[in-house]
């Protein structure tokens, strides 16, 4: 990770818990940081490969959870994007926190990879009581 990058870490590891799967995607993607004033509140990694947009990360600060900025982000990605992509598409774990969060934001479901997490990660990940194993991947169309 580049030193900048690396800063930001603690937000990074919310959304992605091993830090040897950020490292695949962090200095290949563009890292975008959401501020309030002064105070960083959230981030998110965009990585675009055959005209398909990724959120590769996207996180906020547990002390500004639940305050409309994960929308924001959102909102803000699909709005500079959409024009410039035919997809732009999210990986999550079948969690009940992340799920409601991307239909909410318009996203419909895509596709799944099956085993994602019990294969790619060294320790199990569970999410609200929820051990993910499938990545689930949600897009919204152009």
């Amino acid at each position: 990770m580049t030193l900048r990058r690396k800063q930001y870490l603690d937000l990074l590891l919310l959304a992605d818990e091993q830090e040897e799967m950020i490292d695949k995607y962090l200095n290949n993607g563009k890292m975008y940081i959401l501020k309030d004033g002064e105070k960083v509140v959230g981030e998110y990694i965009l990585t675009a490969q055959n005209n398909i947009l990724e959120i590769k990360n996207i996180a906020v600060k547990p002390s500004f959870q639940k305050m409309g900025y994960g929308k924001v982000m959102i909102d803000h990605i699909v709005k500079n994007n959409i024009d410039k992509y035919s997809i732009i598409q999210v990986g999550t774990g079948e969690s009940p926190l992340t799920i409601p969060f991307y239909k909410k934001c318009g996203f419909e479901y895509s596709h799944r990879i099956k085993n994602f997490f019990t294969e790619n990660y060294d320790h199990p990940i569970y999410e609200a009581g929820v051990q993910l194993k499938d990545m689930v991947y949600f897009k919204i169309k152009r």
